[in-house]
């Protein structure tokens, strides 16, 4: 069964991809991934907000003391004991890099491009092959339009894209007046991948203590349904490499993306809930129904059931939305 796959011009031995998650924190687990059959591996994301703290602490120890008298000089804090962590996280890139077989691919997690462009070259030389760009923003002002946020979007994936040469992905939200349209905005602006969906955050209230209280919960496989339907909409419309993700838990969920159209499954909360071993049992389920199915390879079923594909295209649009509901009251009496 061949299960090799191309993104964004590399060749990946799966289309099974750990995306950004504590899982790539230590050499020692992506080490464990690619032995459970990782094609390739994002890293944790480095956030836009920890390169500049940790460019704001470095300019305050150079400038410690510095209007002292040269006595001073000798309480000058040694710069080698402290730890910064945009330069642990490239340090790991590289030994990821040096040790592992498969591609590693970096991740950048913010909004602006002032910042981001050196350390993306950094990221590049530090032996990432690729790089995701997870760009996070809450636009909460009421006076800006959404032609000025898509206008940021694309210039970030601009600036970063002319700054590196390893190809750049874009991992975006749903909230978009018109994906398809964004998504070949990211394209001409230079990317060569587009990630969907990225999972924002959501705030919740504590009712005793009367604070807002922010937690993490993983994804359901249901949260599938969004990713799947517009990388079925979108293949074969954009020169982009497609990447899913967001509830994708088993070796037939993988299937189902692949199917729409997907060049790789990018997998998180899977993997957390159950462990790296999960991702060679969701290996040998897609290989059990290629089997059946009598697919040869990754390759032959990729976009069989996009929506350029499917005998009943209306079934990704607005047009079957009737249907459904009218489906649904057939089969249950509703009081």
């Amino acid at each position: 069964m061949d299960l090799s796959t191309t993104y964004m011009g590399l060749k990946l031995r799966s289309p099974l991809v750990p995306s950004a998650s504590p899982l790539s924190q230590r050499l020692e687990d992506l080490q464990k991934l690619e032995e459970a059959g990782a094609g390739a591996v994002v890293m944790f994301s480095i956030f836009e907000e920890q390169i500049h703290h940790d460019a704001e602490a470095l300019d305050h120890l150079m400038s410690a003391g510095a209007e002292s008298f040269a006595e001073a000089l000798s309480y000058f804090p040694d710069l080698g004991a402290y730890q910064v962590g945009p330069e642990q996280y490239l340090d790991l890139v590289h030994r990821a890099s040096q040790r592992l077989s498969i591609p590693v691919i970096g991740s950048l997690n913010g909004m602006s491009p002032e910042g981001w462009i050196g350390y993306a070259k950094r990221i590049e030389e530090a032996g990432a092959r690729a790089l995701e760009l997870n760009v996070y923003y809450i636009a909460t002002d009421p006076g800006q339009d959404g032609a000025s946020v898509e206008r940021m979007y694309e210039d970030v994936v601009r600036a970063v894209c002319a700054a590196v040469s390893i190809p750049v992905a874009v991992k975006i939200g749903p909230f978009f007046s018109s994906i398809a349209h964004m998504a070949r905005r990211i394209e001409r602006a230079g990317a060569k991948g587009l990630v969907m969906f990225n999972r924002f955050y959501q705030p919740d209230f504590d009712l005793d203590e009367m604070e807002v209280r922010s937690d993490l919960h993983l994804s359901s496989p249901t949260e599938m349904r969004l990713p799947l339907r517009w990388i079925a909409i979108l293949h074969g419309r954009v020169g982009l490499s497609l990447a899913a993700t967001t509830g994708v838990h088993s070796g037939l969920d993988a299937v189902k993306m692949i199917l729409a159209g997907a060049d790789v499954v990018q997998v998180c909360s899977a993997l957390l809930r159950n462990g790296i071993g999960h991702l060679r049992t969701m290996q040998q389920e897609m290989e059990v129904w290629m089997a059946d199915k009598e697919y040869e390879s990754v390759a032959q079923m990729r976009g069989a059931m996009s929506q350029r594909a499917v005998a009943n295209p209306a079934a990704f649009e607005r047009a079957n939305y009737i249907r459904i509901l009218e489906e649904y009251k057939s089969r249950y009496t509703i009081a």
